[in-house]
């Protein structure tokens, strides 16, 4: 189920910014003009990607370094080694929506 999470303009290019989508906190991620929907949290320590560095469709936590595909979730560089969930998110006029 797709539910409305803000505006379309409100992650700019080459931004992440993080919505709660039913107490899970979610980010979005603008890269190469494309939106990506994934779980804000790392699942080798738990930290807040939201947090760390997004360089293309690659974010970096933090905390320890873990890379992640944005475009999908899995794992490029560890330490962690379990994927973020992937969500799907999508524009209808100005509304973002995603994955519940």
């Amino acid at each position: 189920m797709l539910v409305r999470i803000g505006n379309s303009k409100d992650v700019t290019a080459g931004q992440m910014r993080v919505f709660n989508i039913a107490g899970t906190q979610v980010d979005v991620a603008n890269a190469d003009g494309h939106l990506y929907a994934f779980d804000d949290t790392c699942t080798h320590a738990g930290c807040s990607l939201a947090m760390g560095k997004l360089d293309g469709t690659t974010v970096t936590c933090h905390c320890h370094g873990s890379q992640f595909d944005v475009t999908s979730g899995a794992v490029i560089r560890g330490p962690a080694t379990r994927p973020v969930r992937s969500r799907l998110v999508q524009v209808e006029g100005e509304a973002l929506l995603a994955e519940a």
